[in-house]
């Protein structure tokens, strides 16, 4: 979970999920949750869908945990074939329906893309995603500069995202999260 960026599109579509497969011949959908709770996504009734080159509001008819994931009927989507049209599809909600949070929590699409220092002053690169991993979740790192990826020998740096550990400060408006973590 995370804080909300102040400058923020009320109406940006937030992505919390994949339509990843489906589900028996009803037009049933499995959905693949990055919620925290996973089963979270069903709170929401109203889905933003990936269609074309924007996004289509599907409205969110029965949805239930089934084993690990969850699966979903969306409205006008009533057989097998057209549910197959939304396999592979993000799904979103628009960032005002997302619920506020507390300070030290940070939605993940807030910290993408912002810069990470090493406690001593050095960039070390920019936020390009995290990973949710069971431990902890863990920020990939792109280092900035082909040079610096040339010198490592690879493109990422993976950093756990425990606070007071490796992460020391998150700082949204700064746009910069500063931690204690050495790689090479």
């Amino acid at each position: 979970m995370a804080q909300q960026k102040e400058t923020s599109n009320a109406s940006e579509p937030v992505v919390l999920g994949r339509v990843s497969g489906l589900y028996g011949v009803k037009g049933w959908v499995r959905v693949f949750s990055y919620t925290e709770p996973r089963d979270a996504l069903l709170d929401y009734r109203h889905w933003l869908l990936k269609s074309g080159g924007g996004w289509l509001e599907k409205a969110v008819v029965d949805g239930r945990r089934q084993g690990k994931s969850l699966v979903a009927r969306l409205a006008g989507v009533d057989d097998r074939d057209a549910a197959e049209a939304w396999v592979g599809t993000d799904i979103a909600v628009t960032r005002d329906s997302l619920p506020a949070t507390d300070e030290g929590q940070y939605y993940w699409t807030d910290l993408e893309g912002l810069e990470v220092r090493h406690r001593d002053g050095r960039v070390l690169g920019r936020v390009a995603h995290l990973l949710a991993t069971g431990a902890n979740d863990v920020m990939v790192v792109q280092p900035e500069g082909q040079e610096k990826r040339a010198a490592r020998g690879t493109g990422e740096i993976l950093i756990p995202f425990v606070p007071e550990m490796y992460i020391l400060r998150v700082d949204i408006e700064e746009g910069v999260i500063d931690v204690d973590w050495e790689w090479d």
